[in-house]
């Protein structure tokens, strides 16, 4: 297949167009108009995509021959000082990618088989060459580099004055390509631009979903589209976060990578599917269909350790795959086709390769071999393999792009092939996202990263994730409840959907029949708490039973998850409890989607001032005084971000703003973030009180007259606490805190009473109660799980 297809595109494609350049030149002696070919043909002409994006397929195939009259084709006539508009993503991950791909590997044959020994480094020069080439789209003021760049002229072409937005993938993934080119090259630019935009990236993600967005504007950072997936768009992002920590060893990468993959476990997965979500409003879905790109998720999930998840959404694809013949470009959440074409895209191979390598599960190659023969029976062609213009009637399209040969096939190969027959141990390779092979031992070339979690810009929680063994998995098991996900043409019936942990809203009386049926019972506990109470023979019927033994499970998966995510993001207001005391005191406060962000063990410690007015909206008068102080105002009138600007403007260094409810608590009501207006202009931290907290505050306050207090996070108070208690080993220190700020996963305990087990279910608001905004109106739902029998005790 590969060779078919590579010696038709070099046969009826590039040749002769380099055939036809060269006679108008040197026979006719004038040159051809570019102005009268497509903007393809110049590009195949002037840059050979395919051939340098592919080449490295051949060293895995086995074919030396082969892949040396490529690399010499490639060093003969590619060349990059062209006047031709280029995307900066795509001439990244193939042709950078592709180029330092074959020159690794050249280096590796040359070393062990001994052949090729008249190449010099061609390639990887060439790949600096065109680097230096995309350097102008990083000059940016946020480090996002635009969309496009002029090969020759850079962003000086009047068809790119107006360039203005790029995608989170696009500017998102350039790292691993452009730290390996650093790296063998010894020239550090190209890693340092990299990192800074990923960096800048990262500082966009909305705070409180911890989710992006999947257009934004390269100058001022604002978002365009805040669709929030994994899919079109932003999908090679979170690939370049995961692969940045494995290939460079930076823990920042990991630390991100999870907080991305914990958020969109959260809100974008809907078991099987993955439906985008608006990154501020992360309950709402943005659309109702799913592109195919996301289909390289689950391998993506398998190198990342989650290995059942994967399996799940690879079985809903390959369904979907058996019902079209293809898997469409986009499909709708019932299975219909939503856009017809299907471009020979490498994603679900991909997916299928890395789970059959992380189970062993020889139903991944019945699969691979399922989508094999389609391949061959309605996408080949007497020149190669055609896209398929529409999945209904097999219509082709005169296209087969580079990815076909670079990884489609690739991955094909790699599923069917013994990692002994190959001519490289794959296991030492990094995959780019366009399968493009970067060694692990790049990292031992320089520009090492530090130990991320040494420096204190992350918590612990972070970093809990970690790889399960999947010698004991089975992927039948998870498959199997899936066999039936989708019937003949139209989606299963809905009528006996099971109710999920969640969607349960305590109000809804249907919801509350369901759980009755599955055997559950509630029982209110009083203020606003409830506990559940699971018992097998009780439920309507076994498989009832069943069902209300995972709706508990998921209950508890939902406040595990929920109380790790609160305690990350809870800030403290701490002061000592005298001028001359060690112990100190820590008022629960919520952060805010704007301002600095106290992370880590960075913090803001200053003497308090009140605002007069209190509530500020047309600034203090008392400004002349606020000068280096924290400033405190009430909430109203006008907004948060408002409220922020004023306070920075009169010197304060940071807001604390306390609510206008009287009564409220942090420790019954859900954490309160304050939101922007979208334009994220303050520089001092701002934090958020309840009542009762801010009432301990003023009350200190009231009695000193001069008081400071010290803004930080609740986690990063209570290390710092512990370490200087830990200083001090003959006196014991109490933590001071607001009794119980958030219980994280309360330990399970035995109920004296029934001898049945327990487990406080904490904070558990977004989805017993409809609605899910964190403001201070909708008061915590809590709950407690019991699960018995009359024959067993299961402890959930």
């Amino acid at each position: 297949m590969y060779n078919q297809s590579l010696a038709m595109h070099l046969q009826y494609i590039l040749i002769p167009l380099i055939t036809l350049i060269l006679v108008a030149v040197l026979v006719l002696g004038e040159s051809i108009p570019t102005q009268s070919m497509s903007l393809k043909e110049r590009n195949i002409l002037r840059f050979s995509m395919t051939l340098v994006d592919s080449v490295d397929t051949l060293v895995l195939l086995g074919d030396l021959d082969e892949f040396e009259k490529a690399v010499k084709l490639i060093i003969q006539d590619v060349q990059f000082d062209s006047d031709i508009i280029v995307s900066v993503f795509e001439t990244n991950i193939r042709m950078i990618g592709g180029l330092l791909s074959a020159h690794i590997l050249t280096e590796h044959i040359r070393k062990n088989n001994g052949v090729m020994l008249w190449y010099n480094g061609e390639m990887l020069e060439m790949a600096r060459d065109l680097g230096y080439r995309l350097l102008p789209a990083f000059n940016t003021s946020t480090g996002l580099p635009h969309a496009k760049v002029n090969l020759r002229h850079g962003m000086k072409d009047e068809h790119l004055k107006k360039s203005r937005e790029t995608c989170t993938a696009c500017a998102g993934t350039i790292l691993l390509e452009f730290a390996a080119l650093s790296r063998l090259s010894g020239d550090p630019v190209f890693e340092a631009l990299a990192h800074t935009a990923m960096d800048a990236l990262w500082k966009l993600r909305h705070r409180g979903s911890d989710l992006m967005g999947t257009v934004l504007n390269v100058h001022s950072g604002d978002w365009v589209r805040r669709d929030s997936g994994v899919g079109a768009g932003i999908d090679s992002y979170y690939e370049y976060l995961f692969k940045s920590y494995v290939l460079l060893g930076d823990d920042k990468y990991l630390v991100r990578f999870n907080r991305h993959y914990n958020a969109v476990m959260k809100y974008v997965s809907e078991g099987p599917m993955l439906l985008d979500v608006l990154m501020h409003r992360p309950h709402a879905k943005s659309r109702n269909f799913m592109d195919s790109l996301l289909a390289f998720w689950p391998g993506l999930q398998v190198l990342s350790g989650d290995i059942k998840p994967a399996v799940q959404t690879h079985e809903m694809l390959y369904q979907v795959m058996q019902m079209h013949t293809f898997i469409p470009e986009a499909f709708t959440v019932d299975f219909q086709i939503h856009w017809a074409q299907h471009h020979l895209r490498p994603e679900f191979i991909e997916s299928t390769y890395f789970l059959f390598r992380a189970t062993g599960d020889h139903h991944y190659l019945q699969v691979g071999k399922k989508a094999l023969k389609t391949l061959q029976k309605y996408a080949k062609v007497p020149c190669g393999y055609a896209a398929v213009n529409d999945v209904r009637t097999g219509k082709h399209e005169d296209r087969m792009d580079s990815f076909v040969l670079s990884e489609t096939f690739k991955y094909l190969y790699l599923l069917f092939s013994e990692p002994q027959d190959l001519l490289v141990d794959v296991d030492e390779f990094v995959f780019t996202t366009e399968a493009h092979l970067l060694p692990l031992t790049i990292a031992q070339l320089g520009n090492a990263s530090f130990n991320f979690r040494q420096s204190g810009e992350h918590n612990v929680l972070d970093f809990m994730r970690t790889c399960p063994n999947s010698n004991r998995f089975l992927p039948e098991t998870v498959r199997k409840p899936l066999r039936n996900l989708i019937t003949g043409s139209c989606p299963r019936p809905l009528s006996g959907k099971r109710l999920r942990a969640l969607d349960f809203q305590g109000s809804n009386a249907d919801h509350l029949r369901a759980i009755y049926d599955m055997g559950i019972t509630m029982v209110s506990l009083g203020d606003g708490k409830v506990r559940l109470f699971h018992s097998f023979y009780n439920a309507k019927s076994p498989e009832d039973g069943e069902m209300g033994i995972i709706f508990m499970q998921e209950m508890l998966e939902l406040t595990k998850m929920q109380s790790m995510n609160q305690l990350a993001q809870l800030q403290a207001v701490a002061y000592a409890l005298d001028n001359n005391s060690n112990d100190w005191i820590a008022l629960m406060a919520g952060p805010s989607h704007f301002g600095t962000e106290l992370a880590g063990e960075r913090f803001v410690e200053g003497e308090l001032i009140i605002s007069i007015p209190f509530r500020a909206c047309d600034g203090p008068l008392n400004s002349a005084d606020i000068s280096g102080k924290i400033l405190i105002v009430e909430r109203g009138d006008c907004t948060f971000v408002s409220k922020a600007r004023l306070a920075e403007a009169a010197g304060a260094i940071a807001l604390i703003v306390c609510d206008n409810v009287p009564g409220s608590s942090g420790e019954t009501q859900p954490m309160f973030a304050m939101s922007g207006d979208g334009t994220d202009d303050v520089s001092i931290p701002v934090v958020f009180m309840y009542s009762l907290e801010y009432n301990k505050l003023g009350a200190v306050l009231k009695r000193k007259q001069k008081m400071s207090v010290r803004l930080m996070q609740m986690i990063e108070f209570k290390r710092w606490q512990l370490e200087k208690n830990s200083s001090q080993p003959t006196t014991a220190k109490k933590l001071y805190t607001t009794e119980d700020i958030i219980d994280p996963v309360s330990l399970k305990k035995k109920d004296q009473t029934s001898g049945s087990t327990v487990s406080e279910m904490e904070s558990w608001t977004e989805k017993v109660q409809k609605g899910g905004d964190s403001s201070p109106g909708n008061v915590a739902t809590k709950a407690t799980a019991t699960s018995e029998s009359d024959e067993f005790k299961e402890e959930l």
